[in-house]
């Protein structure tokens, strides 16, 4: 029995395929064995028109493997008319312009973002400086403008102080600006009237200073020769009188000037009398600070002694006259309060 050869198996490759193509086109089709011999001879295929070639982008490399991009391909633009390549040119340079401006901007909105703090900053600072100036304008003004010299000056408060020779004491300090009055020279000048015992001065812009004077009280009148020198509590002579001034006692100090401890002394007692009986107080007598004697106008004595507790004692005196007008008005008494927690009266 014969065997079959194996028949081996045709290779597919490129040069058969192109093979069977061609014998596939060249075989004809069904229906064309009847047309004619000169008829396919002048039959042929439509020719298909040539597509343009694209330009192929380069592969864009991966990320993994770590290589650099490449060139980017160069277009070879198609030949066009100088009109297109105006419009183009134009396009071009429109689109850049707008990039950078975009790109300026974000760039502005970035440096705002990062310098925030120190624009904050610096504006604070103008700020600060900006104030300091006005201030010193403000003060320099105010100092040095003439705008607000001292024109006037207003006097208040005196009585037995002449107004006018305080003024004119004063006129050094007119043209001055308000804020530069030397007021050192003010007190000096003020010191000057022993009738001043004390003042207050007060600045009014634009142009016045107003002084209010206190005048010396007088509390007293010393007899000194043919005399009478009207005295405050301190012993500073007020004015000077042949007459006995009126509304006041004398006081008659024994060996002792009025500066010294026996009128303070004396000066204490009256200061503590109330204005009713200081004004029954006809004349004040001491030799020493702690035998003080008073002579009240209705003839009655009171020995006082020293000028400690003087308040109490006028309270005390006050009670024992009161007392005695009550039982005996018409009989001459002495009171003696030199001891304040018990009153003496005395018949005489």
């Amino acid at each position: 029995m014969a065997k079959a050869k194996a028949t081996p198996e045709p290779e597919h490759d490129a040069a058969s395929a192109e093979a069977t193509a061609a014998s596939a086109a060249s075989a004809p089709a069904p229906g064309d064995e009847a047309m004619p011999a000169a008829e396919k001879s002048t039959r042929t295929l439509p020719r298909l028109p040539a597509l343009p070639s694209l330009p192929v982008r380069p592969p864009r490399p991966s990320r993994e493997s770590g290589a650099e991009p490449s060139d980017p391909a160069v277009i070879t633009p198609a030949a066009t008319g100088a009109r297109d390549a105006r419009d183009r040119a134009r396009d071009a340079r429109r689109l850049a312009r707008r990039a950078a401006a975009a790109r300026r901007a974000v760039e502005r909105v970035e440096v705002r973002r990062f310098t925030r703090r120190s624009r904050h900053r610096r504006a604070a600072l103008i700020t600060a400086a900006a104030v300091v100036v006005a201030l010193v304008g403000s003060v320099a003004i105010a100092v040095f403008s003439p705008l607000l010299s001292l024109q006037t000056i207003t006097i208040e408060g005196t009585s037995r102080v002449d107004e006018k020779a305080v003024l004119k004491s004063l006129d050094s300090q007119i043209g001055k600006p308000l804020a530069l009055i030397d007021f050192a020279a003010v007190k000096s000048d003020l010191s000057e009237f022993p009738l001043i015992e004390s003042y207050v001065t007060e600045t009014m812009p634009p142009h016045t200073l107003v002084i209010r004077i206190t005048e010396r009280s007088p509390i007293a009148s010393v007899k000194i020769g043919k005399t009478f020198e009207l005295v405050d509590p301190a012993g500073v002579v007020i004015s000077s009188a042949t007459k006995r001034p009126a509304g006041v006692p004398v006081v008659k100090v024994t060996g002792d000037a009025l500066d010294g401890k026996v009128y303070r002394s004396t000066a204490e007692v009256l200061l503590a009398l109330p204005s009713q009986l200081l004004k029954r107080v006809n004349s004040v007598s001491a030799s020493t600070a702690d035998d003080v004697t008073l002579k009240l106008t209705t003839g009655e004595t009171v020995v006082w002694g020293s000028a400690d507790q003087s308040t109490k004692k006028a309270l005390l005196l006050t009670g024992l006259i009161k007392d005695h007008t009550a039982r005996d008005p018409d009989q001459a008494v002495e009171y003696d309060v030199s001891a304040p927690d018990n009153g003496i009266i005395r018949t005489k």
